[in-house]
């Protein structure tokens, strides 16, 4: 996985009021969450980063190793949750959740299709059902993509979760889940179509031959 900094602030005044006007101030209220615990319930670390080294984290295709300073502590983190405002985007706060190098995490990982499949050349469409797949393992062994090799996939069939595997890693997502599948079309519909009925018309000819050598017999007899 990559890796990019953010810094941050601690924030101790929480609330609607309060985090609107760290906005105000081009920051976005946030909360890192660890493996504390009180009452049975994650400890979050309230802090607030500017919008502008958050945007390079959130508005992108990558996932990210993140390391945090905030006033002077390091920490490593994910992305946990991002909440945008429902009118107009905007990014209104995020949630980041520590990691070590002891303990697995489950974060989903873009899928990447590598390949022509034999479907698509045979005039199929491919369709791609999911964009990630979500897996568990220590961080430092998730990678940046999920590579699946397609060539192979014919037309009508599909791809599952349960017929992948990825060394080092362990797939939280179900495995009935249908990662890609090629489409039949009207263009592969048409190719069949005409093959159907250039392989009729071959049978018709083929047993039309013999039948006309017979009449040409009958002819030359008389």
């Amino acid at each position: 996985m990559k890796e990019i900094n953010v810094s941050g602030q601690k924030r101790n005044d929480l609330g609607k009021k309060a985090s609107k006007a760290l906005r105000k101030e081009g920051l976005v209220p946030c909360n890192l969450y660890g493996s504390a615990q009180e009452n049975g319930k994650p400890v979050a670390m309230a802090f607030a980063s500017p919008m502008s080294e958050l945007r390079k984290l959130v508005y992108t295709p990558h996932i990210y190793v993140i390391n945090l300073q905030i006033e002077g502590e390091a920490h490593t983190a994910i992305l946990k949750e991002l909440q945008f405002d429902p009118v107009n985007d905007a990014l209104l706060h995020v949630d980041f959740f520590e990691v070590n190098d002891q303990k697995p995490i489950t974060i989903g990982i873009p899928v990447k299709l590598e390949g022509l499949a034999q479907g698509v050349r045979d005039g199929g469409r491919m369709n791609l059902s999911i964009r990630k797949i979500n897996v568990t393992a220590p961080y430092q062994q998730i990678p940046e993509h999920l590579n699946i090799n397609v060539t192979d996939l014919k037309l009508g069939k599909s791809i599952k979760v349960g017929d992948l595997k990825f060394e080092g890693l362990e797939l939280a997502t179900s495995k009935d889940v249908v990662v890609c599948s090629v489409k039949m079309t009207r263009q592969a519909v048409d190719t069949t179509t005409e093959e159907g009925a250039e392989g009729e018309a071959e049978g018709a000819d083929a047993a039309a031959a013999p039948a006309a050598d017979d009449a040409k017999d009958a002819k030359d007899a008389k």
